[in-house]
């Protein structure tokens, strides 16, 4: 009852005037970049990151919130009209999308991702406004060594699950935890990795680190990729639905919200994993002549993982904001924002900022709605968007990068350290190792070096403080088991050719 009452205050803020004009900015300019192709939501609010620190926390989380939201509803838009993904989590959409597309069903497609992002949106809202206070709860209870091993999960099953290799992944962490050493030893004042520079005395900050890997190393990858012509957009009318595509849909959109909304919550989650079970669930339940549609354009293929790549998005904001554990890049990245306001999400921030939490999730609720009404009329907009010659664009977006972070400090070091971190970025990209785990590693590793120096102080250097806890002790069971699903996943696709190869001979 608690969580209700404090639900309408946080409706009263989010309904102002001003935070309403933020919402709807904030949604507008996430579905702009989000639309553009290579550039995802994670992207998108790391190149806005700091055109919002000129304003209030609350009406800033609206607007991110929107951009969020807005950057994921983007990708689809991209993955269908282009079938060029804007992220990992809507290649599944672009696999049937894109198909519909072809057949002259753009406007169908549009329309069910977004309206099935509306759909898990607002359920997976409202899971988030029951979930957070019993997590919170729960959390209150943590020690430092429970922190430590919290940390220790978010970094192995970010590297492990989601990197295609596990050697990459912990590779792409390393690189994170390195970066957030940077700066003074707060326990010792002694200076570490500064390399005589005294702006690097502070530390890097998490705003640069944020664009420089995500939006200046991903433009740079973009462009030396794709051609400079113009890419051939697939021609889309108004999007709407007939009486048949809604029968075919609603069942998709609530089946991709129950898969999308717990996977999103787990350390290492993600939104891919429940997208492709979503995708393998709807074939799977498909008959007769539904089934053969697989391959060819498939409503159901296009709904069930956009309500799931949605529903995740909003279960990523249960470990952020009851924890402060970010479970996904785009999370990461809303925990630096919270990081520049000198915020930490977690417990306290539930008992010190209760209106900024509240009028942040009741905003997912409006961002979602403004979303629905803005994306439906403008699909054909959206589509031409898409026709911005390359070379502008991502010459705009290293600009744009630059001025934002030069606004910051206004010093010339910022701006070398951003661009060594975008030729860093760019150079993970085109050898492999991921992003995540370099941004998460950084912005968890000195809390998770706090947390270790004062588990051990009160343990009187005695190692086996950090198992002690049956807290610690399952979460970090729960990393040692997501460091070995990789390798148990190669030992199992081994067994599976060995008859074959027998086989042949």
């Amino acid at each position: 009852m608690e969580s209700f009452q404090l639900l309408l205050d946080g409706f009263a803020a989010a309904l102002t005037p001003v935070n309403l004009l933020y919402a709807l900015i904030g949604v507008t300019l996430g579905t702009l970049v989000g639309v553009l192709p290579g550039i995802g939501p994670a992207m998108t609010v790391a190149l806005l990151l700091p055109i919002t620190f000129t304003v209030p926390p609350a009406s800033a989380f609206i607007m991110f919130a929107g951009i969020y939201y807005g950057g994921m509803y983007g990708g689809s838009t991209t993955s269908i009209l282009l079938n060029t993904p804007g992220e990992s989590a809507s290649m599944i959409t672009a696999l049937e999308g894109n198909k519909m597309a072809r057949r002259g069903r753009a406007a169908q497609a549009l329309a069910t991702a977004a309206i099935g992002s509306f759909v898990a949106g607002t359920i997976a809202t409202a899971l988030l406004v029951v979930a957070a206070p019993a997590v919170v709860s729960f959390a209150i209870s943590f020690g430092p060594e429970d922190y430590f091993a919290l940390a220790v999960l978010a970094f192995v099953g970010v590297s492990a699950v989601l990197s295609r290799s596990l050697v990459r992944g912990l590779a792409s962490l390393g690189l994170g935890l390195v970066i957030g050493l940077v700066g003074i030893d707060q326990q010792t004042g002694q200076a570490r990795l500064t390399m005589g520079v005294p702006q690097l005395l502070d530390g890097i900050d998490v705003v640069i680190v944020a664009v420089g890997l995500f939006a200046l190393g991903e433009a740079l990858y973009v462009a030396s990729r794709l051609r400079h012509s113009i890419p051939e957009v697939v021609p889309v009318g108004r999007a709407w639905m007939g009486r048949s595509d809604w029968g075919r849909s609603w069942r998709p959109w609530l089946r991709g919200t129950a898969l999308g909304f717990p996977f999103g919550a787990l350390p290492g989650g993600g939104a891919e994993i429940p997208t492709f079970l979503s995708y393998a669930t709807e074939k799977k339940l498909a008959r007769g002549a539904t089934r053969e549609e697989y391959g060819k354009g498939a409503i159901e293929g296009v709904a069930g993982p956009e309500a799931a790549n949605n529903a995740s998005a909003a279960g990523t904001l249960v470990p952020l904001l009851t924890l402060g554990l970010p479970t996904s890049a785009t999370a990461a990245i809303l925990l630096a924002a919270f990081q520049q306001y000198g915020l930490q999400p977690g417990p306290q921030l539930f008992d010190h900022n209760p209106a900024l939490v509240w009028a942040m999730i009741a905003s997912l609720f409006i961002g979602n709605t403004m979303l629905l009404v803005l994306n439906l009329p403008l699909a054909p907009l959206w589509a031409r968007v898409l026709r911005i010659p390359r070379p502008y664009l991502y010459a705009g977006i290293i600009v744009f990068a630059a001025l934002g972070v030069y606004a910051l400090n206004a010093t010339v070091v910022d701006l070398l350290v951003l661009f060594v971190l975008g030729l860093l970025g760019f150079a993970m990209r085109r050898f492999g190792l991921p992003i995540a785990p370099a941004v998460i590693g950084m912005i968890l590793g000195p809390m998770a070096e706090i947390q270790l120096r004062r588990a051990l102080a009160i343990g009187a250097g005695d190692i086996t403080v950090l198992v002690k806890s049956p807290i610690a002790a399952v979460l970090l069971l729960l990393a040692f088991g997501a460091l070995l699903t990789p390798l148990v996943r190669k030992l199992a696709e081994r067994r599976q050719l060995a008859p074959t190869h027998i086989h042949e001979e």
